[in-house]
């Protein structure tokens, strides 16, 4: 692997036979272990679906700004809807984009013993001046939902684990997707993006406008770029995967770098995890995989929880102070 590249998977071999789904699956275990990245191609999605998303995409940001802060998402309790430039956090810093985060169309959860992370389920906030946003978003969170489980059941088998073992423990997934635009600095130094960070789930499908850089991720200490590559989705496993598998797997860092001032970048991630009150367990791996198992990764300022939600409560809660003092300040004070 190229020390500034990414290892690149074709996710349709697990349809060619048993000898190319197992060159797929070791293939996909390496790379999750070594790098806990990769760019997957194969994936079935359409370019005609990619421009249709990127166009809306673009459309919801030329929108009028009071069209967007209608639906910010200071008026929602599930951290839903638009956030401004500078109103999201990593590491306690400043984040320079502006999104608008879609999650699974719920009800809210009224019930007086509900646990904390049941507050993260709700309703979407759309915009009423773009009524196509959410038709496309739709097609494309459940395209995306079947990639998902199909990389899980091959990690599965590739881990010595049943195929289905993943299903049996998702339930109703808690996906979240973010329609981010990242607005160019003028600044003579690359500026933060989005802050380093590990993603607090199980696993990111990243869609990126063609043509345009700015990811990072961090291998033995050094930033190497990951841009995009025509037909791929950039993949990385989140903090859940290195828990279930006692650090075989590995969470990796990542960060985005600002594009120079005129340009900008459009980039989708699709988050796709457990339900909220999955407690995901611990595979037994086979004696080869285990003995090559690092351990999860501890920092007291960032634990990782068996429980879904607990994690997912934790990341919204520090990414969007201003959601969390508006609506949750019981639990800031908790936590305090």
């Amino acid at each position: 692997m190229s020390e500034l590249n990414l290892p690149i998977l074709d996710l349709s071999q697990l349809d060619e036979g048993r000898d190319a789904a197992a060159s797929f699956r070791a293939a996909l275990r390496a790379a999750t272990h070594d790098v806990g990245f990769f760019y997957l191609t194969g994936t079935g999605v359409t370019a005609e679906l990619s421009e249709r998303l990127h166009r809306t995409a673009r459309a919801f940001f030329e929108l009028p700004e009071a069209d967007k802060l209608a639906i910010e998402n200071i008026h929602s309790p599930q951290f839903r809807g638009y956030t401004r430039v500078g109103g999201e956090r990593t590491q306690g810093q400043v984040d320079w984009r502006e999104q608008i985060d879609i999650g699974p169309e719920r009800g809210v959860v009224d019930e007086p013993d509900a646990p904390d992370f049941a507050r993260l389920t709700g309703p979407n906030l759309w915009p009423d001046a773009q009524p196509e946003l959410r038709e496309v978003v739709t097609e494309w969170q459940d395209h995306l939902s079947g990639v998902a489980r199909k990389l899980l059941r091959a990690w599965a088998v590739a881990l010595g684990a049943p195929e289905s073992y993943f299903d049996e423990h998702f339930g109703d997934p808690a996906t979240l997707l973010k329609i981010v635009r990242y607005p160019g600095s003028r600044e003579p130094e690359p500026q933060q993006g989005v802050g380093a960070h590990k993603d607090s789930g199980v696993l990111t499908l990243l869609w990126v406008e063609p043509g345009k850089g700015g990811l990072q991720v961090e291998r033995e200490g050094t930033w190497v770029d990951a841009p995009p590559i025509d037909g791929a989705f950039v993949v990385n496993i989140g903090e859940m995967l290195e828990y279930a598998t006692g650090g075989y797997l590995t969470a990796t860092n990542h960060r985005v770098v600002s594009p120079r001032f005129p340009a900008d970048r459009i980039s989708i991630p699709f988050f796709f995890n457990p339900a909220l009150d999955a407690r995901l367990p611990v595979i037994d791996l086979p004696a080869e995989l285990a003995a090559e198992a690092r351990g999860v990764t501890q920092d007291p300022a960032n634990p990782i929880h068996a429980l879904y939600g607990e994690n997912a409560l934790k990341s919204r809660l520090r990414a969007h102070p201003d959601v969390a003092e508006r609506w949750h300040a019981d639990l800031l004070a908790a936590r305090a």
